[in-house]
């Protein structure tokens, strides 16, 4: 995510297929186990800008960006590894220009599953986790809308991961079961935001 890797498909043979060994390659090098990339929303997100996969509300371009082929070269050396896609941003009609993707959450919805449902139908790319909004906020109505979109285009099997953030999303789903209930992993941003709730620290 951020455009990291932006540069990474322009690298020339063979380094650039010694670098995705050393990633992706099970039992050498880092040999990672999830990839998460960004759904690009045709903003600047750290390193680069990510071009979307729909600029407007009626075209859908799945020959946009790079993390299309850095996931397939994933599943080529190691066919197990997780895929998350997580947006660092959202093109402006998403919220009707309103800065809010929240505000119209079937709008939203259908943006981001258009995504998955373009991995799998396009690449044959089965998108296992989705967040929300990386270092942003999370909404309880959009998530439940969300998974609702998901499950009705059939990609039940896309786990939601709320949020990209601190631990405060805990007793936030605490007190909205429906929110809760629409969510499957708590997603924290730092390595620093997690705390030990292992039963060995709980009160007796």
């Amino acid at each position: 995510g951020g455009a990291t890797s932006v540069l990474l498909p322009n690298y020339a043979e063979p380094s650039r297929s010694q670098i995705l060994d050393y990633l992706f390659k099970p039992n050498f090098g880092a040999s990672l186990q999830i990839l998460k990339v960004e759904i690009g929303g045709d903003s600047q997100s750290t390193d680069g800008t990510e071009s979307s996969h729909m600029h407007d509300s009626s075209t859908v371009n799945l020959h946009t960006g790079y993390e299309w082929w850095l996931m397939k070269e994933a599943k080529k050396r190691n066919p197990n590894i997780k895929l998350y896609g997580l947006a660092w941003a959202f093109p402006s009609w998403v919220g009707n220009s309103s800065g809010d993707p929240f505000k119209f959450p079937e709008l939203t919805a259908r943006y981001l599953v258009e995504w998955v449902a373009g991995a799998k139908s396009e690449y044959g790319l089965d998108v296992d986790y989705l967040g929300i909004w990386n270092e942003k906020a999370s909404d309880s109505n959009f998530v439940q809308v969300l998974r609702k979109t998901l499950n009705q285009r059939g990609h039940q099997g896309t786990k939601l991961v709320v949020k990209d953030g601190g631990l405060d999303i805990c007793n936030t789903l605490l007190n909205d079961k429906k929110y809760a209930d629409a969510v499957d992993i708590i997603g924290l941003h730092y390595p620093t935001d997690f705390q030990d709730f292992s039963a060995s620290e709980l009160p007796p």
